[in-house]
């Protein structure tokens, strides 16, 4: 294999493993928003419900609960608001969702592409880069803490396929 081929298959890793990285901070990003969501969405229904329940307006002792309710349901949206936590789990589940296709295209290419020759593999390539810029135009930018979760979950073995431990002769899970 010529060296120019060499230099492309090491890019096409490096691509790989980038993808990796930002799909799965993207993923554990959407995870914990999801959780957000369903907290600040659910539980201002439930304390809306409980300032309206008949039984607790009626106690005189239980008013100031119906009050402190109500107040919290209309507070809890406007903090989530306001911590910004109000980001589209839609369009993070679709950058994650692009980035995992390109981490197995580029994968591919080194893997396969790489075989039939410099010219079919650097065209794969430069389509495979047209597509990560496109992903990367968006400059989503997660917070730090969901790429530290991401570095321990792939060091974890978490993305490592049994396929390639056989090859690689390790013992397998």
């Amino acid at each position: 294999m010529d060296e120019r081929t060499q230099n492309l298959i090491a890019e096409c890793k490096r691509q790989e493993e980038s993808c990796l990285y930002t799909s799965t901070t993207i993923f554990e990003w959407l995870k914990s928003m999801r959780w957000w969501r369903f907290l600040f969405v659910i539980v201002p229904i439930i304390l809306g419900g409980l300032a309206t329940w008949p039984v607790l307006a009626e106690k005189l002792d239980l008013q100031w609960l119906t009050g402190v309710c109500a107040l919290l349901a209309g507070l809890v949206p406007a903090v989530y608001k306001a911590l910004d936590y109000d980001v589209s789990l839609d369009m993070l589940a679709k950058h994650a969702h692009q980035f995992k296709i390109l981490q197995d295209r580029f994968r591919q290419a080194w893997r396969v592409t790489a075989l039939d020759g410099f010219d079919a593999f650097k065209t794969e390539f430069d389509a495979l880069m047209e597509r990560m810029d496109a992903a990367r135009a968006s400059s989503l930018t997660p917070p730090e803490r969901f790429f530290k979760k991401a570095q321990k979950k792939i060091g974890s073995g978490d993305y490592d396929f049994a396929v390639d431990l056989q090859r690689s002769g390790a013992p397998q899970p």
